[in-house]
Formats: structure tokens, C-alpha cells, sequence
């Protein structure tokens, strides 16, 4: 799956490359995208015609905690491939988010995203948009408040020793803003993610199922493990 998601991945850079001489991309973190980070950094793209944003992170997480995304993407991303144009991170440390939202907007509303790279929560969020998901703003990342299902999901995924430790607040990208990205690639490992998934991909377009709105790209591909897609209907 993870694998598979990379290939693709690689494929839509080196076509934007082709097209326009660079490519913006954006990356998530967590454990959907372990396999194929694992996978792309190994694959023969000219990174320094990239230029990369990060889809999300916590407000007031420093860069050495084992969950910190910057410390995710530096280690398992950028410290492995050649240097890249531009790598966009989000400061979660800094002392005024509203403010950080607003730089990374400015820097994001001027480049086409060529392909985003996402996952789906056990809550159906999508990036940190928890539902119910602002699915109306145009401003390009915003600070959230994340629910106790998501917060629950980081502790079960290792990440915080309990549920106090998870920050309640993070910056993410917008909804509308990863919906203008020419392409989506969703990666959704492991049973847990079934039923957000069903939900998802089978369900009403609604914000308290934020990854629904994926139903609306033009150009949105999955990739599911066979835990994952288990209570999808299947075709004769």
C-alpha cells in the first residue's frame, strides 16, 4: 500500500516537474504515512525542484518531543533526500499561531500544490480539521481545537504516554486549501480505520465526516490496506 502510494506520489512530481520545471507537494505525518515516506525518499525525484509544506502540527510542542510532525518530517523526509527548493514548516512553537497562519498562507496562496499527501483519523479528520470541520474558510491554515477521539487516536498510536500530555490545540491546513491541490493521495492503513473510512468514502458529504469531502476532488486516489477497506461494499 505504502509502497504503492509513493510510486504514485513520485509519479505526479516528476509529471509537474516535467511540465513546469518544480513541484509543491505537501506531506502528512503520522503512522499512515510511515511506509511511504519509507518508500519515496528512496525513489530517483530531483528534489531541488520541490518545494514542500506540512499539512499540520501542535501549538506549543517543541521540536524535540518524540510527536512533534517537524521532528517526523526532518527525520523521516528532508534528512534523507537531497536538499530540497523549499521545505514550509509549521512552527507549532510559535508565540503568536494566529500569526504563523498567516505567513504560511501568504507563502502557499501564490503556489499550485501539485499533490497532497493525506490520511483519514479514527474521527474522519482530515489534516487536524476535527468534526465538526469549517468546510466554508478560504484562509489557508487555522488554528484548531482537537477533540478527545483525536486526541485518544495520538495516545493509541504511541505517540503521548496519556491523554493529558496531547496538546488541545494545532494549526492545520484549511479543508479548502488541501481541496485545491491538483492531486490528493490518501494512504489508510489498519482496521481501526474502518469504519471512518466507510464513512468516508460510502457516506454523506458532511463535516462531521471530514475526509467525505474527498468525494468532490476531481483527482482523488486512495490507497487501503485490506483491513482498512473491510466494510467497504464490494462489487460482484
Amino acid at each position: 500500500m505504502g509502497v504503492a502510494a509513493a510510486r504514485y506520489v513520485a509519479g505526479l512530481i516528476k509529471a509537474a516537474i516535467a511540465q513546469r520545471g518544480e513541484a509543491n507537494i505537501v506531506l502528512a505525518t503520522g503512522t499512515s504515512q510511515l511506509e511511504m515516506l519509507a518508500t519515496l525518499v528512496t525513489l530517483d525525484i530531483d528534489w531541488s525542484k520541490v518545494t514542500a509544506f506540512h499539512l499540520d502540527e501542535y501549538i506549543g510542542l517543541p521540536f524535540s518531543h518524540p510527536a512533534s510532525f517537524r521532528k517526523y518530517l526532518t527525520e523521516r523526509f528532508a534528512d534523507k533526500v537531497p536538499p530540497l527548493k523549499a521545505f514550509h514548516y509549521v512552527d507549532g512553537e510559535s508565540p503568536d499561531p494566529a500569526a504563523e497562519c498567516q505567513r504560511l498562507g501568504q507563502i502557499i496562496q501564490n503556489l499550485p500544490i501539485d499533490v497532497a499527501c493525506v490520511g483519514i483519523g479514527e474521527n474522519g479528520h482530515l489534516a487536524f480539521n476535527d468534526p465538526p470541520a469549517d468546510f466554508d474558510t478560504d484562509e489557508p491554515y487555522i488554528v484548531v481545537y482537537l477533540d478527545e477521539a483525536c486526541r485518544r487516536q495520538q495516545v493509541g498510536e504511541g505517540w503521548f504516554p496519556t491523554l493529558e500530555d496531547v496538546p488541545r490545540q494545532a494549526i492545520s491546513m484549511s479543508i479548502r486549501q488541501i481541496m485545491k491541490s491538483r492531486y490528493v493521495v490518501c494512504t489508510v492503513p489498519d482496521r481501526r480505520k474502518a469504519e471512518p473510512l466507510k464513512r468516508t468514502i460510502e457516506g454523506l458529504v458532511t463535516n462531521m465526516v471530514p475526509a467525505s469531502i474527498l468525494q468532490q476532488h476531481p483527482n482523488c486516489r486512495m490507497f487501503l490496506d485490506e483491513p482498512a477497506a473491510s466494510l467497504l461494499r464490494r462489487n460482484p
